[in-house]
C-alpha cells in the first residue's frame, strides 16, 4: 500500500499519542502529559509556528514528524527544525520516513524558510542511512544545557 502524508488535526490524536510514546521510549525520555498536552494544543494554534504532520498507509497512521519554523542570525529567510520523526518500527523500511522528511521540506519551501536541519542520536545507525541520502551531514555537535 502506498504511503501518504498530511497535516494532522485535532481528530488525529488517538493515533498520534502512542507514536509519540514510542518515539519518547526510543530516545528513552518520559514527557510529562501536560506537555504533551501543550505540545498538540500548539500544533493547531495559527498563531503557533509548529506543526504536525502523519504518514498514512490508507487511514492507519504509521509515523509522525514535527516542524518548527524559527529565525536565524545568519539568514533573511527562517528555519525549519525537523523534530521528533518517528515511524512505527513494524513498517520502517516502507518509505514512510522520507516521504515525512520530504513533507517538512515542501512545507519549509512553501513557508519561506532556508533550510531544515535536525538532530539524531549518533546510534541512530539505521535512520543515518536514510539521511546520509536525502540530506548534508552538518558536521557540528551539539552542546547543550538543560534548566
Amino acid at each position: 500500500m502506498a504511503v501518504t502524508t498530511r497535516e494532522l488535526t485535532p481528530a488525529d490524536r488517538a493515533q498520534w499519542e502512542p507514536l509519540w510514546r514510542g518515539y519518547q521510549a526510543f530516545y528513552k525520555v518520559d514527557i510529562p502529559s501536560g506537555v504533551t498536552d501543550v505540545t498538540w494544543a500548539r500544533f493547531h494554534d495559527p498563531k503557533e509556528p509548529m506543526w504536525a504532520y502523519g504518514a498514512f498507509e490508507g487511514e492507519h497512521m504509521i509515523g509522525i514528524v514535527h516542524a518548527i519554523l524559527h529565525r536565524s542570525c545568519w539568514t533573511v529567510e527562517d528555519y525549519c527544525y525537523l523534530q521528533d520523526l518517528f515511524v512505527d518500527p513494524g513498517v520502517r523500511g516502507s518509505g514512510a520516513g522520507r516521504a515525512l522528511i520530504e513533507k517538512v521540506y515542501a512545507i519549509a519551501k512553501e513557508k519561506g524558510a532556508g533550510r531544515v536541519h535536525w538532530l539524531t542520536h549518533e546510534t541512530n545507525d539505521h535512520a543515518m542511512l536514510l539521511y546520509d541520502s536525502i540530506a548534508d551531514k552538518s558536521g557540528f555537535i551539539q552542546y547543550r544545557k538543560i534548566f
